[in-house]
């Protein structure tokens, strides 16, 4: 038996609407200003930290083969079935951006809008009811 724990995984999930409405209000009114910036910044890091911590806990509950790296869990997840296929190469180019976020955060162009930050505003919603639908049909 299968310990995944559901309760931490929804605490994350849930947090993918604020982050998607963030990004999609970002993406809307886009002006380019430093304080647009570092908050596009934050809502991507929240958004690679939320899909890897999802990530974590169903390779942790469902005993899948250990992660190398983020776009390990990426790979392990998808392969799994935990979200379609289609989604696989967003969410890797989302998880390479954690570097450049966390580690090289004082080269970032942040007066650029990025273009997964359009692109999340549908993705996360669909990566939340895909893990939802994931944990139903394997629980």
């Amino acid at each position: 038996m299968y310990y995944v724990n559901r309760e931490q995984i929804a605490v994350r999930l849930n947090s993918i609407t604020e982050i998607a409405s963030a990004l999609e209000s970002l993406a809307a009114n886009w002006q380019g200003t430093v304080l647009e910036g570092l908050a596009q910044e934050r809502a991507l890091h929240l958004a690679i930290e939320t899909v890897t911590d999802v990530g974590s806990f169903l390779i942790d509950g469902f005993i899948l083969r250990d992660a190398s790296s983020y776009e390990d869990i990426i790979d392990i997840t998808g392969e799994a079935g935990a979200f379609p296929l289609e989604m696989q190469a967003t969410l890797t180019e989302l998880v390479k951006l954690r570097k450049p976020l966390v580690q090289d955060y004082y080269v970032w162009p942040r007066t650029e809008l990025h273009p997964l930050t359009k692109t999340l505003t549908a993705l996360l919603p669909a990566f939340k009811q895909s893990i939802d639908d994931y944990l139903e049909r394997e629980l």
